[in-house]
């Protein structure tokens, strides 16, 4: 457990679903997440740039690092909330984003977070018809992205990749938010 504020005390998940403009500007959204952070986990290059990344040889995965509230906002529901913020059945990929950067994963910050991940895994695949692909494995290091990749729906949301990609997503995650 993290905390931003002495008072309040937070949680962090970190999730990769395809870009992490998608998935960030989904999370965005949800009561209860304090931020939203994109980064870099996974692989075998220390502190990677968007470039190295990209070159889809390093291992390394575009992450979102959301912290949240778990007064307001549970693990579980994080997790529950991330089968609707990407397709978690494409292998290494998320529509035209190709590459194992764009890879389903989980990154576990606990042994409870694992089983909870795993849980909500199994539970999510009846919703699918297709076999759930996404990694769940244990936190590295997180590296954030540069600067220019943060808030980057809420910054450039007519350029042509947010509308026709970002945007899709984040309704679909609207809707699953309003459901709960």
């Amino acid at each position: 457990m993290s905390s931003t504020n002495d008072s309040l005390p937070t949680e962090i998940a970190t999730l990769g679903g395809g870009c992490f403009w998608c998935v960030e500007g989904c999370y965005l959204l949800a009561p209860g997440v304090l931020k939203v952070v994109s980064g870099y986990m996974g692989g075998q290059v220390e502190n990677p740039t968007y470039e190295q990344v990209c070159s889809g040889t390093t291992g390394v995965a575009e992450v979102v690092q959301v912290t949240f509230d778990p007064a307001r906002l549970t693990y579980s529901d994080i997790i529950d909330l991330f089968w609707n913020a990407h397709d978690p059945t494409q292998l290494n990929r998320q529509g035209n984003d190709i590459g194992t950067q764009y890879r389903s994963v989980i990154f576990t910050h606990s042994e409870a977070q694992r089983e909870l991940a795993v849980a909500s895994r199994d539970a999510a695949q009846k919703a699918f018809s297709a076999p759930i692909v996404t990694e769940i494995v244990p936190a590295s290091k997180f590296t954030p992205a540069e600067e220019y990749h943060q808030d980057y729906f809420k910054r450039n949301p007519n350029q042509p990749y947010c509308q026709f990609v970002v945007r899709p997503k984040v309704e679909k995650f609207k809707k699953a938010l309003a459901a709960k």
